[in-house]
């Protein structure tokens, strides 16, 4: 048990004896664990050498176990540290190892996924590696996961994965559908809208990704899906830009207290916008500070400042510059 300090398992028993008496000798080790003088002597030299033991002033020669904590606590820290800078040297050197075989082989970059069985377990894999963030395309007609089928992304979810979700419109005409996106927001799912995707697409960690060859037919057609696992490389970080990209048109979907998702409607063409809300986001964008903006509606600043915080909600936005892109997107002056 105690090799991770560095102790054989001749060692360990040598010193678990010293530990239940309060002093040994080579003769008396050597009677308990059927070992020869010279092997006893031995190992009480050894464990002596490395802090484990010391000599006492008996004669003949006697030995004592050094406290647990002072003896081998610090040999485990120092072991610990040892794994670590090992850890991350074979981290460094893999993804050396990695970015050559990159460039020697296009194999280590992409990988032909055939199938709607392999595909659901690569996507299952994918999620279950998962440590910090997965991104997702949604698109209509699921091709190999329906609708409430992913309980990776509840488990991911629950160990503190971000999913950031886009689904086109269409997605909410299948069956279930609706269902799912409220079950997943209450899970903890950030979930967002277009009217279109370009493809579907899962990204783990920024690291690797799962999207389509070739457009397949939806579940029960007779053309399997064929799709490319992708590692890192200039491909993936196109993939991810062009999420962003979305994400940052898209509209965010809330789901109510009853369950009801909305944002799923609403156009560049839509006002879902108060008059008093739409005066002040036109103040706003003109340039007019808080203050000036409290005057001239005869607000306090804090309620300004509450009702565009809302505004910025409402629009998905981080920021007023935000705020106003989204206000001119979507007809709301």
């Amino acid at each position: 048990m105690l090799e991770a300090a560095g102790l054989t398992a001749v060692e360990e028993t040598v010193y678990r004896l010293l530990i239940a008496t309060p002093t040994a000798s080579a003769d008396e080790i050597a009677a308990q664990t059927g070992l020869t003088y010279e092997q006893a002597e031995g190992v009480l030299a050894a464990l002596a050498t490395m802090g484990l033991a010391s000599t006492t002033d008996r004669q003949p020669l006697h030995f004592t176990a050094s406290p647990p904590d002072v003896a081998l606590l610090p040999r485990l820290q120092r072991n610990a540290d040892a794994l670590d800078q090992a850890r991350a040297a074979v981290t460094d050197l893999l993804e050396s190892y990695r970015g050559t075989r990159r460039r020697q082989d296009a194999g280590q970059l992409i990988e032909v996924i055939t199938g709607a069985e392999a595909l659901r377990q690569h996507l299952r894999q994918l999620q279950d590696n998962a440590r910090h963030e997965m991104l997702w395309f949604c698109k209509a007609q699921y091709v190999a996961m329906p609708s409430g089928s992913n309980t990776a992304e509840y488990e991911a979810l629950a160990r503190g994965v971000r999913y950031r979700v886009l689904y086109e419109r269409a997605f909410f005409d299948d069956d279930g559908a609706v269902d799912n996106v409220v079950s997943s927001v209450g899970a903890g799912e950030v979930a967002r809208s277009v009217p279109h995707l370009p493809l579907r697409l899962a990204v783990a960690d920024r690291t690797i990704a799962i999207c389509p060859l070739v457009p397949g037919g939806p579940a029960g057609s007779p053309v399997e899906p064929t799709a490319a696992l992708l590692r890192d490389s200039s491909l993936l970080e196109a993939l991810t830009a062009l999420f962003e990209r979305y994400w940052e048109d898209a509209v965010p979907l809330h789901v109510s207290d009853s369950g009801t998702v909305s944002g799923t409607d609403d156009s560049p063409g839509a006002a879902p916008l108060r008059e008093t809300d739409r005066r002040l986001l036109s103040l706003l964008i003109a340039g007019i500070t808080d203050k000036a903006i409290a005057s001239q509606m005869g607000l306090s600043r804090r309620t300004v400042q509450r009702h565009i915080q809302h505004l910025m909600t409402v629009a998905g936005a981080t920021t007023r510059m935000q705020l106003a892109w989204q206000a001119a997107r979507r007809g709301w002056l």
